[in-house]
């Protein structure tokens, strides 16, 4: 994450958070970005695999 992102961040919360709303927001963000860099590498589930995968938990 860049420190312009953390601000914008900050910027975006409301006038008064919490310490805990603010590293919930930062933790969202940070899974979304390595979630883009997985996808951008490759390391992905087509939906057929996903299902094949999941199969035996959906029962």
């Amino acid at each position: 994450m860049k420190k312009t992102q953390l601000l914008e961040t900050i910027q975006d919360m409301p006038e008064e958070f919490s310490v805990d709303e603010l590293m919930e927001r930062l933790m969202i963000l940070q899974k979304i970005e390595e979630g883009q860099h997985q996808i951008q590498a490759g390391q992905f589930y087509t939906e057929e695999e996903a299902k094949k995968k999941l199969e035996k938990w959906l029962k």
